[in-house]
């Protein structure tokens, strides 16, 4: 499953990053590398974490298939860490951790988990936190954020943290473009000074997109008519168009980024399927530069 990670016989630690899979194999990005010189450490093993680009560089592709992603064959894999149960690992751990999920008490403990470093137990005392939310309980787990912000029980990001994000994240969208989007989005947040979100898994498959045949690059103005799936990976915007079915983003920033009715304006490449439909895609790079989708509605510009 998608936000699951996965450790192989040479003990390198994988995310997966998609909810389908090829029979024999996983799709999963390299995140970290055991590395006797490594700064963290798991069960008396050192790792050091791989950024994206790096992980490409790195790979043993002798072992691995290198495609959009890294594929894990699973005769390969050692052990599948899962978000429910490494939050029961992180609850012993960490303070932090606990306060969050007091904050999320309408949500039931077995549709919550955690990701990324807390759930490979590297994290470090400053580590972003990064909790999943499962299926339909992603609604209430937002407004619980939302209310715990107003009570004064978590932060609100500071805007040199909302700056900091801005930085990693490199959007072709303003500043201010950008805040007015993330604010509402109601899945972020701080604890005693401490970076945390909510990501959001859903419990049967989305819809299926493969990579179609690029077309062109180009920029559509449309209305949203279905965003069941926005903040999913990738965001997906169904959308009232006669020639694009759908606006996909691959790029965690533009997820959560329109809701239904509302009018987007979207820029990315237009891909064409075997089946002769149209989708946009935006994140067709890591960065996605020159590609972004922003609601005009929420700007308030129609």
């Amino acid at each position: 499953m998608i936000r699951d990670f996965v450790i192989t016989k040479d003990l390198c630690i994988f995310s997966v990053v998609d909810y389908r899979h090829p029979k024999d194999r996983i799709r999963a990005l390299l995140r970290y590398l055991p590395d006797e010189g490594g700064e963290r450490r798991r069960r008396d093993i050192r790792y050091r974490k791989v950024e994206f680009e790096e992980s490409f560089r790195v790979i043993n592709r002798e072992k691995y298939l290198v495609t959009d992603v890294h594929e894990v064959p699973r005769e390969e894999t050692k052990e599948i860490l899962r978000p429910v149960e490494g939050l029961k690992r992180a609850l012993k751990r960490s303070e932090r951790v606990r306060r969050i999920v007091r904050v999320l008490k309408r949500v039931p403990r077995n549709k919550i988990g955690i990701t990324g470093s807390y759930l490979c137990e590297l994290e470090e005392d400053d580590s972003d936190i990064d909790m999943v939310i499962y299926g339909d309980w992603w609604r209430i787990a937002r407004e619980e954020i939302k209310r715990a912000k107003e009570r004064g029980e978590i932060e609100e990001l500071s805007e040199d943290m909302w700056r900091e994000v801005y930085r990693k994240r490199d959007p072709e969208i303003s500043f201010e473009e950008f805040l007015i989007h993330e604010k509402r989005k109601d899945n972020r947040g701080m604890i005693n000074g401490v970076y945390f979100d909510l990501l959001y898994v859903s419990e049967v498959p989305p819809p299926w997109y493969p990579r179609g045949r690029r077309i062109k690059i180009d920029k559509i103005v449309t209305k949203v008519i279905d965003a069941t799936h926005a903040f999913n990976s990738p965001a997906i915007y169904r959308i009232d168009n006669s020639e694009i079915e759908a606006v996909l983003s691959y790029t965690h920033t533009y997820a959560g980024q329109a809701f239904e009715g509302e009018i987007i304006e979207a820029r990315g490449w237009i891909e064409e399927l075997r089946s002769g439909r149209r989708i946009l895609v935006v994140g067709s790079s890591r960065k996605a530069k020159g590609e972004y989708i922003k609601s005009l509605t929420l700007m308030g510009e129609v």
